[in-house]
């Protein structure tokens, strides 16, 4: 039995495009062996299967394809493990590669089935689902005038996508709206560009990362030299912005992390087999030079996001603000079949350096933050989506309280775009915050 390659993800559900699932290496690559154990095989369920195969062969309305039942059947059984586990036949595994570059077609959200219907994880930076107004958390009921319960995510993704320049109608349900939304999409080539900076202020940089993709570690370290260039050589402190962030790559997940720490354990991972146990830790250098960092994060925040996250929070080295993270604390592996498709298969769960496994359970900010902007008020109450409320998710395992840090505060800016965005105008406060605290 020959050896093929797996691909470990670590984030969630479906980004409509070219991307299917959720965040991995093109990714992390490792070499696994595909032998099975062979254990007794489960005769009488067997005899079941094959019972109600013929049944529907011979009963069922209209003629069934041997290929398709048997398809049914895998990607049934995968799905019935827990949320992230699903089979990915030849042109959706080709697409999941072609994804982690950060280029794909399609409308540019990330999207799980939930109650049989698309719950929106979140949508990505400047694509046609953002610019349009869709928001994390929001249910789509109906595609076009095709309604979404009773089909699967993957026919449901198909629909989405198409030929970039068509159009799309999505009827959506927010908590809080008097009556379903109605949005028409433009389908269109996604090109992600992971990472952008600004200067927010002399001697402040904002760094947002949108997605783990696999060169998400080096467009960091080009972002933090043109920021250092454009502030004389040196940064007082940086905002790292991870809300709405749904994962990606493994290695960049750890790059990004490695990028502020000197020293130290940034993630490992635990399952069932030996090879699904690793530990990474920080190399030395910090290109920041001890300098203040405050992370954003909010309930679309997950996975490769918790991960830097967690890291950085559990070593003391940044101050981590805004709403409880979405808790995905699964690891996928990508596992090829001999017919050219693929199995999306949880095999670990991940904890940061002190422990803590945040699956369903999510990285608890240092400083919590409303669900708002300073401009409106609206929804609130709004609860969003968490890797908790998924049907048949993976319990958390073990927990450990983490520690709290830091204290608020308060402060102004005068700039239109702080003042717009709450949580940033509030990070920024407590960055200078900091920033002259330390200078003493």
């Amino acid at each position: 039995m020959h050896n093929k390659k797996t691909i470990l993800i670590l984030s969630l559900g479906f980004i409509l495009g070219v991307f299917m699932s959720t965040c991995g290496s093109v990714l992390a690559e490792k070499d696994y062996g595909t032998k099975v154990e062979s254990d007794t095989l489960p005769f009488e369920e067997l005899r079941a299967f094959t019972e109600v195969f013929g049944r529907i062969k011979r009963d069922y309305v209209e003629p069934v394809s041997d290929q398709k039942l048997l398809e049914d059947a895998i990607r049934g059984m995968l799905a019935g493990l827990d949320p992230h586990s699903s089979y990915l036949v030849a042109d959706e595994f080709q697409e999941l590669k072609e994804g982690t570059t950060g280029q794909f077609g399609g409308l540019g959200i990330e999207v799980t089935m939930e109650n049989g219907f698309i719950k929106v994880v979140s949508p990505i930076d400047d694509t046609p689902a953002q610019k349009a107004g869709v928001r994390s958390g929001d249910l789509i009921i109906r595609l076009d005038e095709k309604p979404v319960k009773g089909i699967s995510l993957n026919d449901a993704v198909k629909t989405m996508r198409g030929e970039p320049g068509s159009k799309i109608e999505l009827t959506v349900v927010r908590e809080g709206a008097e009556a379903p939304l109605k949005f028409t999409l433009t389908r269109a080539i996604i090109k992600v560009k992971s990472v952008r900076s600004r200067t927010l202020e002399p001697g402040y940089g904002y760094v947002r990362i949108s997605s783990f993709q696999s060169g998400t570690g080096d467009s960091l370290e080009e972002a933090l030299a043109a920021l250092k260039k454009e502030n004389t050589g040196q940064l007082k402190g940086i905002i790292l912005d991870l809300r709405n962030n749904p994962g990606g790559v493994l290695d960049a997940a750890v790059k990004v992390s490695d990028t502020f720490l000197r020293s130290g354990l940034i993630v490992y991972t635990e399952g069932r087999i030996e090879n699904s146990e690793m530990r990474f830790s920080a190399t030395p250098d910090d290109l920041l030079n001890d300098a203040p960092i405050v992370v954003l994060i909010n309930a679309g925040s997950a996975s490769a996001s918790e991960i830097v996250a967690g890291a950085l929070q559990d070593h003391k080295r940044a101050i981590i603000m805004g709403e409880k993270s979405f808790g995905k604390g699964s690891v996928q592996t990508i596992l090829p079949t001999d017919n050219g498709s693929a199995i999306k298969l949880t095999t670990a769960r991940y904890f940061t350096p002190s422990g803590r496994s945040i699956q369903a359970e999510g990285i608890e900010p240092d400083i919590r933050l409303a669900h708002l902007k300073l401009e409106a008020a609206e929804n609130l109450n709004f609860a969003p989506i968490k890797e908790a409320d998924l049907s048949g998710h993976l319990q958390n395992g073990k927990t450990v309280s983490p520690a709290k840090s830091g204290a608020r505060t308060e402060g102004d800016t005068d700039k239109d775009n702080l003042i717009k965005d709450f949580a940033l105008h509030e990070a920024f406060n407590l960055l200078k915050g900091i920033s002259i605290v330390k200078s003493r």
